[in-house]
């Protein structure tokens, strides 16, 4: 008995190992993911790196996906866009990556989506951003206009009063948001008193403080991005603006709250569907493994927690789908795909490609503490299909609708 019971172990031991040999062999999924570790958006987009780092080690622990490991190939854009088409077309045809994942600003995902589309390839974008992208081959697990920028602007009018003053950054995601603040501001009996344009490498705002000190508006609405435009806020303070703002981007990006003595950031209103404080167990679940990880991480902003959970989406499409292959990847993420993430339960949009999810009016009081007054329940990214008719199940687009 004790003979049998020693080659059965030996038995046991040895299928483990050929499993395991077997496994071993099998090639990795291979990730690819351009964010910007030096540049202006360096500082935002650093990050992105480390959540995705964080997940595919989570999803490897637990076995990998079609017992394949999930493998990142990240070189470095630079914030360039010219590099970020350079090293997208490197990634695709050289690493042979089964999926992209890239960009922080919407320049650098309008760089990409045309050399995804002329090889085919699965392309995450995980900012919030101006909205309007109808592409077959794009994800994109950020916010858009109707979950970020309509429930701030109807939150600040009824708080504040109708008059706002636009400062946006020159590109196509601030002049864009631009136009959505205006659709917004009138659906809700708003008026945009004032409005500016201001390149990315501007330092200086004392023009624009004194312009809005003199229009006087009752709120002022902030779509400046980027480090240098970061400074507009101690020289608010030191030129004594006291306008509450209003913002889709600012502190769940930029954590400007963190980066700048109070009360800088006084008086800011987000509407964001994540923050690194947000008071949920499942956030703080996250937070801690987060940080067990990368200690040094100078705060898990919101785009750092969307490339984690677009990681996560592609692992389960993928599991579902059997394959790589990316038109069957595509059919399993149309499938209509939940994911409890750390901002809560989200669930893809298979007609727009977007994510369902809820969205909270974030404000910052005068010792820089956030407050979350009120809580938008799974707003939908529906303005693409309701609008503009866009089901990506039925019909294959590659545009960027505009308001």
């Amino acid at each position: 008995m004790k003979r049998l019971l020693t080659v059965l172990c030996l038995i046991t031991l040895v299928m483990t190992m050929a499993t395991s040999t077997l496994l071993a062999a099998e090639p990795p999924i291979k990730i690819g993911i351009l964010e910007s570790r030096s540049g202006t958006f360096a500082l935002h987009a650093g990050p992105k790196n480390l959540a995705a780092q964080l997940a595919v080690e989570e999803i490897n622990d637990a076995g990998g996906v079609l017992g394949r490991k999930l493998e990142l190939i990240a070189p470095d854009p630079q914030s360039d866009n010219r590099r970020f088409q350079e090293l997208a077309r490197r990634l695709i045809l050289k690493d042979e990556v089964d999926v992209l994942f890239a960009g922080f600003a919407s320049a650098a995902r309008e760089a990409v989506r045309p050399v995804i589309n002329e090889y085919n390839m699965l392309y995450f974008y995980t900012n919030q951003y101006e909205g309007g992208v109808a592409d077959k081959l794009t994800f994109c697990t950020g916010p858009v206009p109707e979950q970020q920028i309509e429930p701030v602007i109807e939150y600040c009018i009824e708080k504040f009063g109708p008059k706002m003053y636009i400062l946006a950054a020159d590109y196509n995601f601030g002049q864009l948001s631009a136009k959505w603040t205006h659709v917004f501001a009138k659906k809700y009996g708003g008026e945009v008193i004032g409005e500016e344009f201001i390149p990315l490498e501007v330092t200086q705002f004392a023009s624009s403080i004194e312009r809005v000190q003199q229009a006087k508006p009752d709120f002022l609405v902030m779509y400046i991005t980027g480090d240098p435009h970061a400074s507009f806020y101690p020289q608010a303070v030191a030129a004594g603006l006291n306008i509450p703002f209003a913002t889709s981007i600012n502190v769940a990006q930029g954590y400007e709250h963190k980066r700048f003595d109070a009360p800088a950031l006084a008086g800011m209103h987000i509407g964001v569907h994540y923050v690194e404080e947000l008071p949920t167990p499942a956030n703080e679940a996250f937070v801690k493994r987060f940080r067990d990880m990368f200690p040094d991480c100078p705060y898990i902003g919101e785009q750092t927690q969307n490339t984690y959970v677009g990681i996560y989406l592609y692992a389960k499409a993928v599991e579902l789908a059997g394959t790589t292959e990316i038109p069957k990847v595509i059919e399993a993420l149309e499938s209509g795909l939940y994911f409890d993430a750390p901002e809560g339960k989200v669930y893809l949009d298979p007609k727009t490609h977007h994510l369902v999810r809820d969205i909270r009016i974030v404000v910052v009081d005068e010792n820089h503490e956030l407050h979350f007054p009120k809580t938008y329940d799974q707003i939908w990214p529906d303005w693409l299909s309701k609008e503009k008719g866009v089901d990506l199940t039925k019909k294959s687009e590659s545009i960027q609708y505009e308001p």
